[in-house]
């Protein structure tokens, strides 16, 4: 009775450090971007983080579950690199978003005092790029309130 007993107890933590340890593989690589994605979105800064490491990860997890068409492994691995996918992109849709914010604030105030002389406008085609590209209404307006006021533009 005795030995039931512990081979049972013996059994059911086999069972306990395979599901722990399977759990450690899987998830053990996204650990490790927890820390940065949390200070990235707390700072809105991710001038420390590089993209490219998310290029080779992504690369080399894709072409890890291409591989596994031809050669069959664990399906423990297969799972961390769809984990790892996710996480790179993440990962990127975070930075590019916080770049891009952090761009388009740099060049909102570089728009602000803006003023446009007629030398600088050019033809009309550059014009209407212009004002196309403007993204601060008040810019829009100063170049419109120019160009009606210049009478070389037909």
């Amino acid at each position: 009775m005795d030995d039931e007993v512990l081979e049972q107890i013996v059994s059911v933590f086999n069972a306990l450090v395979s599901w722990v340890a399977a759990g450690a593989m899987v998830f053990g690589g996204v650990v490790p971007y927890i820390p940065q994605y949390r200070d990235i979105r707390r700072t809105q800064n991710a001038e420390g983080f590089s993209t490219y490491v998310c290029l080779v990860l992504l690369v080399a997890n894709i072409l890890r579950i291409l591989f596994r068409f031809g050669r069959y492994f664990e399906t423990l691995l297969l799972w961390q690199s769809i984990i790892m996918i996710g996480t790179m992109l993440i990962m990127l849709n975070l930075c590019t978003n916080v770049r891009m914010a952090t761009e388009l604030t740099t060049k909102r105030r570089s728009f602000i005092g803006f003023h446009i002389h007629p030398f600088v406008l050019g033809q009309g085609a550059a014009l209407c790029r212009l004002i196309s590209h403007a993204s601060e209404p008040r810019v829009v307006c100063r170049v419109r309130r120019t160009v009606h006021s210049c009478s070389w533009i037909g």
